[in-house]
């Protein structure tokens, strides 16, 4: 049935569709919605049997979550930005204890300074946890993917993370088709655990494992994944007959077959892409894209084969290693190795700020033109990094960068000289 909502709406009612027994809540904007809406829906007992337990901090969601999971009970929960690192350890927990929990991350920028807008970084820094990451561009796709991600979850017996755009999706109100119950427990069966803590079969979860055998678990963890590139597609494959919709899978190619440059990025920024593709194509520019949904596992030879023919490649990435710079551009390069093309790295939206149409238009020309550097910043105001390191030049009690910036800018009063 079509609905305008919220995204945050439409991911509560795809997660209570996909009948969860535990839902471990902790607010953080910009996923608060989220859990909120199926707060109400417990209430009120339309979703039931559910259990709605109200934690003290964003651990102790992923840590009751982890316990509920290895009990036999579909889990799920959501956490976005710092929250996110708050829960780092049982991060890790879930993937090595080989749980399916489901878990929104609402993508958010890390601070210091603080900063609640979107970009990439959080899930990022997750990247290597052992989770499957998979990236929506719009909220359709959202709703879409938390459905999928259940069924993908408890086949291989791994954690996933379904990324959104916080705000951008979050809190944007599009037209979404939301199916019924009916056609949601015809795609998702009942949960059958593969591992569960059962008094009358008792078994260890999460016992100690010295260097006799943790490379071998470990290694497991890593074939458990090279299973996803296989379970992903034909999850997709199957959601496509029941629901009529191409959702999910491991990429998506966008007028690629001719490019000449392939722009490739992860989530909402696909749109804006996109369209910047359409004018510039209407121009005789030969430009693709390519979005990437599965970010983990990483589909190497997908993306090998989508870019064969292109003369070069152009990672448009909301996040950058500190020190080293581009993170999806590097495993970009891995999968195009041994080839002449040149993979280059456009770190865009950090914190939020706008990705333009004109700014893309004007950095694929200047992509086409090969004057684009290895590694760019978009948009990135030369005045204000220059003025910074000026002043950390002449003043050794320089103070905060990010102060300094905004009294600059005169957000703040400066005595800065």
């Amino acid at each position: 049935m079509l609905e305008q909502c919220e995204g945050s709406h439409a991911v509560a009612q795809a997660v209570a569709l996909s009948r969860p027994e535990v839902i471990c809540a902790y607010p953080i904007s910009p996923q608060t919605h989220i859990v909120e809406g199926l707060g109400e829906l417990v209430k009120s007992g339309k979703l039931t049997p559910c259990e709605f337990i109200n934690v003290e901090s964003e651990f102790a969601a992923l840590s009751v979550a982890i316990g509920a999971s290895a009990a036999g009970a579909r889990a799920y929960t959501a956490t976005a930005s710092q929250g996110l690192l708050f829960m780092a350890e049982a991060v890790y927990n879930a993937s090595g204890l080989g749980l399916p929990i489901v878990m929104t991350v609402a993508n958010r920028a890390i601070g210091a300074p603080i900063n609640i807008w979107n970009d990439h970084t959080d899930s990022m820094s997750m990247r290597d946890a052992g989770w499957l990451q998979i990236f929506a561009e719009t909220n359709q796709e959202a709703l879409d993917l938390h459905i999928q991600s259940f069924k993908i979850a408890e086949e291989l017996s791994l954690p996933v993370m379904v990324c959104m755009d916080g705000f951008i999706l979050t809190h944007a109100y599009e037209r979404v088709d939301m199916p019924d119950q009916a056609q949601v427990d015809r795609f998702l069966p009942p949960y059958e655990p593969r591992q569960v803590l059962d008094p009358n079969d008792p078994v260890s979860i999460g016992a100690m494992v010295g260097p006799e055998a943790f490379t071998e678990v470990r290694y497991l963890a890593h074939v458990k994944q090279m299973q996803a590139l296989d379970l992903i597609p034909h999850i997709a494959e199957e959601f496509k007959k029941e629901f009529g919709r191409d959702s999910g899978g491991l990429i998506k190619t966008y007028k690629t077959e001719d490019a000449h440059t392939i722009v490739i990025a992860l989530g909402s920024v696909l749109g804006t892409i996109k369209d910047t593709v359409d004018d510039m194509r209407s121009e005789g520019a030969k430009v693709g894209v390519l979005g990437i949904t599965s970010y983990r596992p990483f589909p190497i030879s997908a993306i090998r084969d989508a870019t064969a023919h292109a003369t070069r490649i152009v990672v448009i990435e909301k996040c950058f290693a500190v020190g080293i710079g581009g993170i999806v551009s590097r495993d970009v390069r891995s999968a195009v190795r041994n080839r002449p093309q040149p993979v280059l790295t456009v770190v865009a939206g950090l914190g939020g700020r706008a990705i333009t149409k004109a700014s893309i238009h004007q950095l694929l020309q200047d992509a086409m033109a090969d004057k684009l550097e290895l590694l760019t910043f978009l948009d990135l105001d030369w005045n204000v990094v220059n003025r910074v390191l000026e002043r950390e030049k002449h003043t050794r009690r320089s103070g905060p960068i990010a102060e300094g910036i905004l009294r600059d800018m005169g957000t703040v009063t400066s005595n800065l000289s």
